[in-house]
């Protein structure tokens, strides 16, 4: 199974037309076609179901979808990391940060970073702590920004200062919103959207007093932003940090913190024993530096 067929594949199922992939890849439709065939008998199995006008994909062919997207970029990764200049620091290095007021944290220490390398560029991608995990795991991403709690018992890691403030986010007219905080008793029996770690649930839970499946949990989500939709429509209460919502209009939404508070860090994570191109080597003495700095001022 050959890259170069792989990104031809790829291409078609976005695409959903031979013709248009044909003429994006600058190759013949009949030798489009054969490639195809071929992948086909390499791996034994059907992936795409050709209509007169339309290509869709089998369920293998979405199951090698995601595969091959996971393969490429991991190839071109490699490929630009063994492209770099020696003489100046330089490359990209990829970040993988979930909804939260850490990732102002992260946003201050690129900038400064780049400010010293402004060869060095960023990849940023949004997502759960359980989706980070596994792009860290795949080696699709360097560096998760991850917010406990956390199991990093197979990561290397550095602890940020960062404090998160869980709170609930309601309507701007809920009459809760009246109050300057949220208390336990209220979110026990509150119809409740949680984040869908289960490592997150059970941590509301037992900070509630309460077992998870004796919560009122009406939604799940993996992040705010879905659950936001519905915490307008008066479906719930969301619960999440305050830095998720920060960006959110205050005339439609509002954020009240629980009390007692509930306080929580952030670590940034990546591979024991990964190596590294030079960019992240350096931008991760970056961070140690600038936390050690910080330590030093207090």
């Amino acid at each position: 199974m050959e890259l170069r067929v792989l990104r031809y594949f790829l291409t078609v199922a976005r695409e959903g037309n031979i013709t248009r992939a044909a003429e994006i890849l600058h190759m013949t439709q009949p030798t489009l076609s054969r490639q195809l065939a071929q992948l086909e008998d390499e791996l034994n199995a059907q992936l795409l179901i050709r209509g007169k006008r339309h290509i869709t994909l089998t369920e293998e062919g979405m199951r090698l979808r995601r595969r091959a997207e996971e393969i490429v970029e991991l190839a071109d990764r490699t490929e630009q990391e063994f492209a770099l200049p020696h003489e100046v620091l330089s490359g990209n290095i990829s970040i993988g940060s979930g909804e939260a007021s850490c990732s102002e944290v992260l946003a201050e220490l690129i900038l400064s970073f780049r400010e010293l390398h402004p060869m060095v560029s960023f990849d940023l991608y949004s997502g759960n702590a359980d989706l980070l995990k596994e792009r860290l795991d795949k080696g699709l991403i360097d560096i998760a920004l991850l917010m406990e709690p956390v199991d990093v018992v197979r990561y290397d890691y550095l602890r940020l200062n960062h404090e998160e403030k869980w709170g609930a986010l309601m309507r701007a007219d809920d009459p809760r919103a009246q109050s300057a905080c949220i208390s336990r008793d209220e979110l026990v029996t509150a119809p409740l959207m949680l984040s869908r770690r289960l490592l997150v649930q059970q941590e509301i839970a037992s900070w509630l007093g309460a077992e998870a499946d004796t919560l009122q949990v009406v939604s799940t989500h993996n992040l705010i932003a879905n659950a936001a939709r519905l915490v307008e429509r008066g479906m719930g209460l969301a619960i999440t940090v305050e830095g998720a919502v920060s960006l959110y209009d205050p005339k439609r939404f509002c954020f009240r913190p629980i009390f007692p508070p509930m306080i929580t860090r952030s670590v940034m994570v990546w591979k024991k024993y990964q190596s590294f191109n030079p960019a992240t080597t350096a931008f991760l003495e970056h961070i140690r530096r600038s936390l050690q700095a910080g330590e030093e001022q207090k």
